[in-house]
Order: structure tokens, then sequence, then C-alpha cells
């Protein structure tokens, strides 16, 4: 199947040219492959800060032209340590990563190719943390990468020959490679040299050599005029590009066999016009000659990466080597003097550019699986492969209600199983396979093959729906294919379907279920629920960070109750609808918000489940919080959970409806306020530094019954209406799973016109769901009625 991305993101830099001219043949390529496809860009040294770019140009020009041997010892440390290489790439990576992660979330692109080492590395740590479920591919377009240039959460890396291959490997084990030809404009290519010397008022006979060293103009440029003067050629055209102060030296030489310019245009034709292109990098100006089908000499390279790539292309045959003048001088006076050697190297250069199209090598792009291999889980989502226990597993999961034309369990088995077979395959959160290996980090691989019978079944009802639902519920998601699944209910007499959907919570938090499952099954636009929007200076959020572990931390052990204990894996569910208007309305009523009021609704069904309560008790609910932003780079559709989770201690002691309102509503602000949301946040992602079994322990620790006594979330919703074929989706009720030794959990979700509440309880702690729902009922009722 063809897959045409709609929008590209190229991720480059501006330190001298290279990088940029790799990505315009990236766009030029994509844009022939995919017509109408949107091609951004970004700049990686910019994205990470104002003054970087600036900066980080300084000390590269700074570290070749004063300091080689510092750039040379910064190189080589790169490939002796490894350890050095690795902290160098995760700084980098963090602080790129952390800074592209918003932009990229913008772009919502379909294909991220990078031209840049320091994009590529932030690509990485993004990838390793969750993010970015579209392919990811670099074009390395130095001929030898370094380990700064490959990572192996890169789903490809191109490079430049076979040699370049082998060198990627040994800069990066896991990294995948393949070899593409030079990635340049379509402008460069074979064209008759005398044409071409018309064309800028060259002589057309005469041995030119032309003589470009980046955009920059440094290095050994003039040493290389003089030792091709010294060989006898007829011309020097000497490109100094930005360098105004190299290009007046060579004006103020009373020499007409030199043609000294500067910022060019006509690239393309000049490289055609030479006979011998010299270069000191083995960057894009090597890239074009080989293009053109031009003899690339290597001359003095510069320290570090351009000696490496010189190397490597005089060892692949396509540059000579030339590391003093004098080596120079005599390449060049025997090329002029035996042209047929001039004409082996040049059928050579044109070999290795024609091997390929390269817009056919950007065109499969587009194929590549979204996650190539294994990589780790972010600390957030590995949590609740921890926190899962042989009594309590760990699913988040749906039910979703359906309206609409009675149709046949065939049928609606077909139009669901439809929507799996067509869109599956492009929805991140559908193809991931959980490695679990013990004493290691858990893995995603990617599995691009969705099987919809390993994932749907359908079932028609000829018997009451409940046993059916705790069945679904109460087995762990299967875990040797991708963990998801679906159960399709219907009820013949009755016409009522219900569609049942279960994964793995690290998956994703509820949010992202209803979002994928939405985009799997619902037809046009398909809703989102809406995240939070906004952000903070660094500082206001390290200060509320501060503020929420001290929080945190002077809360406590939560209060004795009778509804935890040790688990069992005996489960029951039930779920409640309540008609939104009416919940909304009595909200209103009370001068609280709907969140506060169902909470409200909660803290008096447990009053009335825990029965003799006494005056001031306590009960503590752990309620987790969307984090995801609006203008952040975790929207509503990306994978993994995205929550901040806080800690509250309802009221269930006996009081008045209205009291019982009131403290709901100020117990619920206190915890936000006090920091915890981001405290808890930045605890979760801080674990993830720790070695593999400690994190499982401290999860283990953290996550049950001394530190609260159920689990309620209130989950943001939508009110327009979503169809699957002919059916409506006229609610959604969330099903949450349960903490270690914790009996109860509650989760919300308002849908269209009404609000779906479901209840998940552990029978050898607490009373069965459906006891839990009659009571919840019953306080919406009287609730509903305190103020009237």
């Amino acid at each position: 199947m063809t897959v045409q991305p709609r929008r590209v993101l190229l991720i480059s830099a501006t330190i001298g040219e290279g990088h940029n001219a790799t990505a315009r043949a990236v766009e030029e390529a994509a844009r022939r492959a995919w017509p109408g496809c949107e091609v951004s860009w970004l700049d990686a040294l910019r994205s990470m800060g104002r003054w970087v770019p600036a900066t980080f140009n300084w000390i590269y020009v700074t570290n070749v032209e004063s300091t080689p041997w510092l750039y040379d010892f910064f190189y080589d440390s790169l490939w002796r340590y490894r350890w050095f290489a690795n902290a160098s790439r995760r700084f980098v990576g963090a602080w790129s990563g952390l800074r592209l992660r918003r932009a990229i979330a913008a772009h919502e692109p379909d294909l991220i190719v990078s031209t840049y080492p320091l994009g590529t590395a932030g690509l990485d740590w993004l990838r390793r943390r969750g993010g970015l479920s579209m392919p990811v591919a670099a074009v390395v377009s130095d001929f030898s990468p370094h380990p700064f240039w490959v990572y192996p959460e890169a789903d490809l890396h191109y490079v430049m020959s076979d040699a370049s291959l082998r060198a990627m490997r040994r800069a990066e084990p896991d990294a995948v490679g393949a070899v593409c030809v030079p990635p340049v404009v379509s402008a460069f290519r074979p064209a008759d040299r005398a044409t071409a010397r018309r064309s800028f008022g060259l002589p057309e006979t005469g041995f030119t050599v032309l003589i470009s060293c980046g955009s920059l103009g440094f290095g050994s440029v003039e040493r290389a005029a003089d030792a091709a003067l010294r060989a006898g050629v007829d011309r020097v055209v000497v490109i100094c590009g930005r360098n105004e102060a190299l290009r007046r030296r060579f004006a103020a030489r009373a020499d007409d066999r030199i043609v000294a310019l500067g910022w060019v245009d006509e690239m393309p034709g000049l490289l055609a016009a030479a006979d011998v292109v010299v270069t000191n990098a083995g960057g894009a100006t090597a890239l074009e000659a080989l293009a053109c089908g031009r003899t690339v000499v290597m001359f003095e390279p510069i320290a570090g990466h351009g000696r490496a790539n010189a190397e490597l292309m005089a060892d692949a045959e396509l540059a000579e080597l030339c590391p003093r003048e004098r080596d120079l001088t005599a390449t060049l006076r025997r090329w002029a003097a035996e042209p047929h050697l001039l004409a082996r190297r040049e059928d050579r250069a044109l070999k290795h550019s024609q091997a390929a199209d390269f817009t056919d090598q950007v065109a499969a792009l587009a194929q590549l699986p979204h996650h190539h291999g294994r990589r780790p889980l972010r600390p957030q989502d590995a949590f609740f492969v921890y926190a899962t226990t042989p009594a309590v597993s760990q699913e988040t999961g749906a039910i979703l209600h359906l309206d609409g034309p009675q149709l046949s369990t065939q049928e609606c088995c077909e139009e669901v199983s439809n929507r799996i077979a067509q869109r599956a395959r492009g929805l991140p959160m559908l193809t991931r396979r959980l490695v679990l290996r013990r004493g290691r980090r858990p893995q995603w691989t990617h599995d691009g093959e969705v099987d919809a019978g390993d994932h749907l079944r359908c079932r028609e009802l000829r018997e009451p729906a409940a046993p059916v639902v705790e069945e679904f519920f109460g087995t762990p998601v299967r875990t040797d294919r991708q963990p998801w699944e679906l159960l399709l209910l219907n009820d013949i007499h009755t016409g009522r379907v219900q569609l049942l959907a279960k994964m793995h919570h690290a998956l994703g938090d509820g949010v992202a279920v209803t979002s994928t499952l939405l985009r799997l099954l619902a037809d046009g636009p398909q809703p989102t629920t809406s995240p939070s929007s906004g952000s903070q200076p660094w500082y206001r959020r390290t200060a509320k960070v501060l503020r929420g572990l001290v929080s945190l931390a002077g809360a406590g052990p939560a209060p004795a109750s009778r509804l935890v204990g040790r688990s069992t894996p005996n489960r029951s569910f039930a779920d409640v609808e309540l008609p939104a208007a009416d919940v909304r309305a009595s909200a209103r009523s009370h001068g609280v918000s709907s969140t506060a009021f169902l909470l409200s609704v909660v803290a008096e069904a447990l009053h009335r489940t825990l029965g003799n309560t006494t005056p001031g008790q306590r009960f503590r609910v752990m309620v987790p919080r969307t984090a995801r932003t609006a203008r952040g780079g975790a929207g509503t559709r990306a994978p993994g959970n995205h929550t901040a989770s806080m800690s509250i201690d309802l009221p269930v002691g006996p009081m008045s409806s209205a009291r019982r309102v009131a403290e709901v509503a100020a117990v619920l602000v206190k915890p936000d306020r006090a920091g915890q949301p981001a405290a808890a946040g930045a605890v979760l992602a801080a674990l993830g530094v720790l070695p593999a079994p400690l994190h499982a322990w401290v999860v283990r620790q953290i996550y049950q019954r001394r530190f609260f006594n159920a689990v309620v979330s209130v989950l943001p919703g939508q009110r327009r209406p979503a169809h699957i074929g002919p059916l409506r989706i006229a609610g959604v009720v969330p099903v949450l799973s349960l903490a270690d030794g914790v009996g109860v959990a509650v989760g919300v979700i308002g849908w269209g016109d009404r609000f779906g509440i479901g209840i998940t309880t552990d029978t050898g702690l607490a009373p069965r769901a459906v006891a839990i729902a009659g009571h919840l009922r019953d306080a919406f009722a009287d609730l509903r009625g305190a103020l009237r």
C-alpha cells in the first residue's frame, strides 16, 4: 500500500550551509514523490535557544581555525570512550528534545527527517519517552557517521557509502542504516564541461581546478590555490563563500589564472566547469561534486569530522586524499598529464551517484514502521507495568453504548472489524507490543500487522450482560500480542449494542483510550477530548513542584478504611448514567464545578457504602488529572500516560448534603494549589533514572493502600455526537483498574447528553459494584434536590 504523508517536517541547522543543502534536497524529493504534501522546516539550534546558533557557529569556527587540536581531542574521545559519547548524547538529546517537542506537536507531521545530528539527538530523546509515533529518519551527509550522528531510536539513517554503513554500526550498534546516493538537489547533475565554462566566461579548454571549502571559506584555501598554481594548471576558481576577507586577499593577487568569487548561487554550473574539485571537509561540496561526476580531492582536511570524512572517502575510492601541498601539486600535475586517470575517477563518481534515485529513496521513508526495533517505555508508562501484581492487573477501558437501527450480530461485527483492518495500522497505540524481561526495563516493539481476529470478539446475548462484562474486564489483557481487546455484545431481545474495550494501562490513560477508540471506529472528523491549555515559566513550575512535594510528604498515610486490605482476583463492575443537563444544573445550584459536584456524589455514595461513619471521618482518594496541554507536546492523540495525580480526603462522615458539596469543593482546590499534580508528575518522571528493579520496587511501595483508599477519576469528555456506521455512540463509561490493596475505583466521563460512571470493585474488599452503583444513584437524587 502506498503511503503519502500529508506533512513532512525537516530538522536542520544553519551551521555552515551543508545541513541546509541536504534538507533542500530532501524537500525537493519529497515534493516530487508526494505532490501536494506540506513541507516545513525547524532549525534545531534556534529551537535550543536564541543565543545557541551564534554561539555554536563561533565555537565551530574557533575550533577549526584556532584550536584544531581541541576539536580533534573531542572527536576522538567520542569514539574512544563510550561513556563520554553516551553522556554527551544524552545531555544534548534532552536539551534539544525538550525544546523541539512543542514545535513538533504544533506541526503534527506524518514524517520527520533530520539532517543535523543535534536534531536527531533530540528526536531520539523524544522517542525514548514515548513521543513521535510517526516515522523518523536521518540523512547523514558526512561520509563518516560519528557517534553524535546516529541513534537507535531513529527508524533509518541514510549514509553515503558501504564504508559509511560500517562506521555507523561501529558508532551505534543498534542504529538502522542504508546507503543512499548523494542527497543533493537535482540541479547537481552531469553537464557538458565546455558549455558550462562558456556560461561563466571561462576559456573552454585547459585544466581548471575549483576550490570550495564550505560557506565559511575556512581552512587551507590559499595553500590549496598555491599548490594548484605550482602544478601548472590553467586556472583556479576559488569560492570564498561568506569569507569576504579571503576574497579580498585573492583579488589583490596579480595572477590572472585566479578567479576569486564570494557567495555564489550557481554552484552546479561551476562544478560542471571544473576538472577537479578541491575541498577539505567532505560535506555538501563533496556530495555535489560527486553528483556532477567530478573528481574530488580532500586537501589538508579540517580537524575532527573533516579528517574522518576524507579518510573514508579515500578508502571508498571516491576522493583523493592530499594531506600536504606537495601531494596536491603532484596529483594535479599527474592528472593534467594523464587525462585517462581523471576520466576513470569521474566514471566511478557517476556510478556511485547514479546507483539509485534519491526521490525513490525519500519516498521509501513513508513506508518505515512507526517504531523500528525496541525502545524503553516512558517512566510514566512503565509505572503500570511495575504496578501489576498477580492479583491486580493494570488495564484501562471503556464501555461504548451504541444506539441506532437494530442490526444482526454479524452486521455489527463486520462494521467494527472492517474499521480495525483499515485503521488500526495507523494508530500507534494499537501497534505496540510489550517486551517484558525479568530485571530489565519494559520495552515497546512495533508490530504493524494487526489482525482483527486477534483483538475483536462478538457475542450475541441471550442472558443478562453483567456476567459477560465482569468476565471480560476481570481477565487481564493478553500481552502475547498488541495488548488491547474489544468485545461486541448484541442483546437480541432489546437491540442494545455495547462495545467493551480494554487496553494495558501502559499504552495510555483514559483520554488516550477514548481518543484512540474514536479514531479507530468513528466516522468523519473524530471529536476529541479537550486538553488543558497554557504553560508556566520554568521557575514557577519548579516552585510549584517543590510546594507539591512538601504537600505530598505532609499528607502522610491514608486513613484506615474497611475497603482496603489484601487484594483478591475477584472483580465486579457496574455502571451508572446521569443526565448531563441535570448534573450541570445541580453543580450551578450548589455554586461549584461539575467535577466538584460529581466528587460530592461519590463522597455521599461512599458514606452510604461504609455505614456507621463518624463525624469528621475522611476517605482518601487518588484523583488522576490530565496533564495534556493544547500548546505542549502531549495532545489528546499522544499515546502514553499524561496524567498527574493528587490525593483528596473526601468527607464521608454524617452531614447534610449541601455541606458535603461545600466541603468537597473546598478540599478539591487545596492539592492543586499546593502543587501536588506537578510534584507527582515530576516524581514519576524522575523514577525513570532508577535501575529497573529499584524502579519497580518504588512503584509497588507508593501505588497501594497505604497512601489512598480508592481511585476516582473525572475524565474530560465531549458533547458532539459520533457514529460507527449507522450506530450512534450514545454514551461512554470508563472502566478503571484498581491498585494493590485498594477495593474501589470510580471513573466518570461526560459524553453527549449524559455522564457515564463506571465502578470497579474487588469483592474480597468491598461490596459488589452494583451496590455502590445504587448508592450513587440515590446520592445524586439527594444532592440534586438538596437546594430545592
